[in-house]
């Protein structure tokens, strides 16, 4: 449902904090910006759905705000941002809380479907995942629709063309991934990443696998490969 998820997004760099403000909004999200730690805190984390928290900020870092805040038991998602690519940087943003991670420098529609899997992860519908307008509250409000698709994030129910489909639950986070960013093509790492939270695995053939499962279940045209990139939902425009 769009204007309804608020997003608190901590970055110093006004110029990246604007674009990303700009590109975010019109996604469909409110956006609230601190460009320091105390301007983070004044607007605290219980105030929104999801916080992207930069590493270096003015006044402090980022992973010691992101640790006073869970100290406080807040559980609100937080997304790290930063240059440092180092595993070991990684692995403690991971320890202390972190949800997720993204290296600067980031493409604005990873950094989208990443806010959209912490989101689904807590069942909150994500600005702009296809949400029926004038939906009734409870499970209606988290409704996909995408051609003859119709996904529930509430209760995880999906059917095609009225069928109720049985999934397993990659099968349910591939599907989800690609039908809220309906004709974008994802690489198989990125289904990997995005949709299963895998780094690295040793192939990427697992994913083939479960686009042929999924077809299997709905229809051989559902799900495009486009040759030599990955997969897309290809959605026809009337």
């Amino acid at each position: 449902m769009r204007g309804n998820v608020r997003l608190l997004l901590v970055e110093d760099d006004t110029g990246v904090a604007k674009s990303l403000g700009d590109y975010l909004c019109a996604e469909g999200f409110v956006v609230e910006h601190a460009g320091t730690a105390e301007d983070a805190r004044r607007v605290g984390p219980t105030s929104v759905d999801l916080v992207i928290l930069d590493w270096m900020l003015p006044d402090s870092q980022g992973i010691d705000l992101l640790r006073d805040w869970r100290a406080q038991g807040v559980e609100t998602p937080v997304l790290m941002l930063t240059a440092r690519a180092d595993l070991v940087d990684r692995v403690l943003g991971l320890e202390l809380g972190a949800n997720d991670y993204i290296t600067k420098p980031f493409e604005p529609r990873e950094l989208l479907a990443r806010i959209r899997v912490q989101l689904r992860q807590r069942r909150i519908p994500a600005a702009g995942a296809g949400a029926g307008a004038g939906a009734g509250a409870g499970a209606e409000e988290a409704l996909t629709r995408v051609g003859g698709l119709r996904i529930n994030t509430s209760t995880r129910e999906v059917r095609y063309e009225a069928a109720m489909l049985e999934l397993t639950r990659q099968e349910y986070a591939l599907l989800l991934l690609l039908a809220e960013n309906p004709n974008r093509v994802f690489s198989r790492a990125e289904i990997l990443r995005l949709a299963w939270g895998y780094d690295s695995m040793p192939s990427t053939r697992t994913v083939d696998t479960h686009v042929l499962q999924l077809r299997q279940k709905t229809s051989p045209d559902l799900i495009e490969t486009v040759r030599g990139i990955g997969y897309r939902l290809r959605v026809h425009e009337n």
